[in-house]
């Protein structure tokens, strides 16, 4: 078969022994896939941390320039900084709203709705057969949310997050210290992904890490600069519409952190908008003006986001095409859920570049990465 157009023997069994090599090394890292999330961590925050540890490092103060260690190590205390201080305003503001509503009267609150609820009762009572005992819409509303929204729930669940802060302090240490050796020695994760390949391939390795922490940072960047402006857009305009400031910034929050999940995180953020605007209308306001303003708001912010935000960060930012990054989405998510989401775009740009690294001979490869 060596002369022919088929494949040969020797070009079998290497993509054999190469589909074998990538199996066993996908089993370890899962098998350890909780280190390996501690080192991912770390890379992102590495890979968000080098320019500034380049610029302190470039900085000449009568002669004296910063060692790396040192640059390193500031900016590692500045970005932990800056991440205690965005959640010293976000945890007491998201606390101080479950705790209001864990002790509300939801009778009371839902009270404005009440005749909508009706008229759905009603709607479905002529379309479907309804059991002769009574069913009321509005009382299982009220005894769902009592019991998430109750003092056992709320207590439950600062248990919960005590446990998890305790772990959190090993992940924590765990994630600085690596963070600190990646960007102090600017080379180490590099070679760390070296070592997993041939020496014959150092160059392609080299050349693929460079072109994903390119795309990487300008993917991060792009996303945390987009729920910043979610976030702030939103606030700024239900405040102008007279909602108070701790619902109007509760609201900017939750959809400014749940945008960086794709297409399911804002879904989930108007569900969480809407409850909110009907336990806490707008004062002076009925629950349907508040509603209006809310859902307003976030259909024109979210139409800017899909229109001119997402196109430049899920797509140009990755150097992929839209409908490859929402497929891409889609598979993620109904195999690995959530996290598969959060991680969809990240993974995919990783597999591009190493793809064209190493599989440039396919033609699907090439059309896939042709714009990298």
């Amino acid at each position: 078969m060596s002369g022919g157009k088929g494949i040969s023997v020797e070009a079998f069994l290497r993509g054999v022994v190469v589909l074998l090599v990538t199996a066993a090394v996908g089993a370890l890292l899962w098998y350890f896939r909780d280190v390996v999330l501690y080192i991912l961590i770390s890379a992102v925050l590495a890979i968000l941390g080098r320019p500034l540890v380049s610029l302190m490092c470039r900085v000449e103060v009568k002669g004296y320039t910063l060692p790396r260690w040192a640059a390193a190590a500031l900016t590692l205390v500045l970005m932990w900084l800056a991440i205690g201080a965005l959640l010293s305003i976000i945890v007491p503001l998201v606390a101080g709203k479950v705790y209001e509503l864990s002790s509300l009267d939801l009778r009371s609150a839902l009270s404005g709705v009440q005749e909508p609820l009706e008229r759905l009762q009603n709607y479905i009572a002529t379309i479907f057969v309804m059991p002769e005992t009574h069913f009321s819409i509005s009382e299982v509303i009220v005894s769902t949310l009592r019991q998430i929204l109750n003092y056992d729930t709320v207590n439950s669940v600062v248990s919960s997050i005590i446990d998890t802060g305790m772990s959190a302090v090993i992940v924590l240490f765990s994630v600085s210290f690596i963070t600190f050796f990646f960007l102090k020695e600017d080379g180490l994760f590099t070679s760390m992904i070296s070592a997993l390949f041939p020496e014959r391939y150092g160059e392609n390795v080299n050349n693929a890490i460079g072109k994903v922490s390119k795309l990487l940072t300008r993917y991060f960047m792009g996303l945390v600069t987009e729920s910043l402006i979610i976030a702030a857009i939103i606030a700024v305009v239900l405040l102008l519409f007279g909602m108070s400031s701790a619902d109007a910034c509760f609201i900017a929050v939750i959809m400014g952190m749940l945008n960086v999940i794709p297409y399911a995180g804002p879904a989930i953020g108007v569900l969480v908008s809407v409850f909110i605007g009907i336990v806490s209308p707008i004062e002076g306001c009925t629950i349907a003006y508040t509603l209006g303003v809310i859902l307003s708001t976030i259909c024109v912010v979210k139409g800017i986001d899909d229109f001119i935000l997402q196109p430049t960060i899920y797509s140009s930012r990755v150097s992929a095409h839209p409908l490859e990054i929402f497929i891409v989405i889609l598979m993620a998510g109904s195999v690995g859920g959530v996290v598969g989401l959060l991680v969809a775009v990240p993974s995919y740009t990783v597999v591009r570049v190493f793809a064209k690294e190493f599989f440039s001979e396919v033609s699907l490869v090439r059309k896939l990465t042709k714009e990298i």
